[in-house]
């Protein structure tokens, strides 16, 4: 630092007591001998910790960088300095993973787990088992893997699929829960011939909306390819919406769709316009996507099929994969009576893990749920 910063004072960086700041410029040679100055604020934390704010744009914060490594300094991510700093893994993984939050909601869950609701419990239920309890081990051990689905969701998003035949208003549903026009709409059926995504949020649970081809069998090569990535898309959803025109007569092909997806919340559209006579339809969720009406009902049943028990607040929630597999195995290990082995493998989720370290310095994340 002092090869490269000069204060406006002249004060030297050492010698001062801690958490000290100093104005001045940021010196590196041009071509041609001529200096640059950048203008910065550093803050001296300690002997062996010193903070640099600048402003500028990236190139600026990139070249001050450059000038750092030049001189012997390695360069590491946000996220492998936090997990390398932390003496709880678990609440330096959750600091890590609100930054990805994109809603109050799931932002919330991970700040319980930051302030160590997750480390709380594991090291709890370890002590259970240290005791010889593996009753209440058990029972608070499932308790924390209740919540593994949503956890894994938090910055994640849900996969929701909305598929169904040919002109059933699809694309005007997805473009009515999403609020604006991300899928095109037409009245020629086959018009969806790839699958149209959008990312956002039911009751504060972050949803991939994910748009397709309407089911039928198809001719056309194009055509044929939409349907395929369709039932690609429907076999890898966490949650199904079928589609059907609610105007037309029901046919056994839509029987036979739905019975296929049996878990699939069943939409009616165009509840707006007369329904065909003598037409008799199986139980479902009646509404118009053109108008709007019936959409309210429907995001609260999509949140209720994705997060039926939502955790409470405070609730220890495990959300990385990681964390999960490691859950899982504790759960296994008490299944068969090993109460060390379950005992161990929570006792390691509290320390540091220099594998996830090293990813997160790459530059991997947290992990994405499959």
């Amino acid at each position: 630092m002092r090869a490269s910063f000069r204060s406006a004072s002249g004060r030297a960086l050492d010698g001062h007591s801690p958490d000290r700041l100093f104005f001045g410029h940021w010196g590196y040679e041009l071509d041609g001998g001529s200096e640059l100055g950048e203008p910065v604020i550093v803050r001296v934390r300690s002997a062996d910790s010193v903070e640099v704010h600048c402003h500028g744009g990236r190139a600026a914060v990139a070249r001050l960088q450059q000038t750092l490594v030049e001189q012997g300094c390695r360069r590491i991510s946000w996220q492998a300095w936090g997990s390398a700093h932390a003496d709880d893994p678990i609440r330096a993984a959750a600091w890590i993973a609100l930054a990805e939050a994109r809603t109050e909601r799931t932002a919330a869950i991970l700040l319980d787990q930051h302030q160590g609701a997750l480390s709380r419990a594991v090291r709890s239920t370890a002590e259970l088992l240290g005791q010889g309890n593996a009753s209440a081990a058990e029972k608070r051990l499932k308790r924390i893997l209740a919540h593994v689905a949503t956890g894994l969701h938090l910055v994640c998003p849900w996969r929701v699929v909305v598929a169904g035949p040919p002109n059933a208003g699809k694309s005007t549903l997805l473009n009515a829960i999403v609020g604006y026009a991300r899928a095109i709409v037409n009245p020629l059926p086959g018009t969806t011939r790839d699958l149209v995504s959008s990312v956002t949020a039911v009751d504060g649970w972050l949803v991939e909306l994910c748009d397709t081809a309407g089911l039928r069998e198809a001719t056309d090569p194009v055509e044929q390819a939409g349907v395929a990535a369709a039932r690609q898309a429907l076999s890898e959803a966490d949650l199904v919406l079928l589609v059907f025109d609610g105007a037309s007569p029901w046919s056994a092909a839509e029987e036979a769709l739905m019975a296929a997806h049996p878990r699939a919340v069943v939409i009616h559209n165009k509840a707006d316009v007369a329904a065909a006579p003598d037409s008799v339809r199986p139980p479902g969720r009646s509404l118009s996507a053109l108008r709007q009406t019936g959409i309210d009902g429907l995001l609260c049943e999509i949140a209720h099929r994705l997060v039926p028990c939502p955790p409470e607040p405070g609730e220890a929630v495990p959300f990385t994969p990681d964390q999960v597999e490691t859950l899982h195995r504790a759960s296994r290990c008490l299944a068969r009576g090993d109460l060390g082995g379950a005992r161990e493998s929570l006792e390691a989720m509290l320390q540091c893990s220099e594998q996830v370290a090293d990813r997160l310095g790459q530059g991997e994340g947290l992990g994405r749920c499959d």
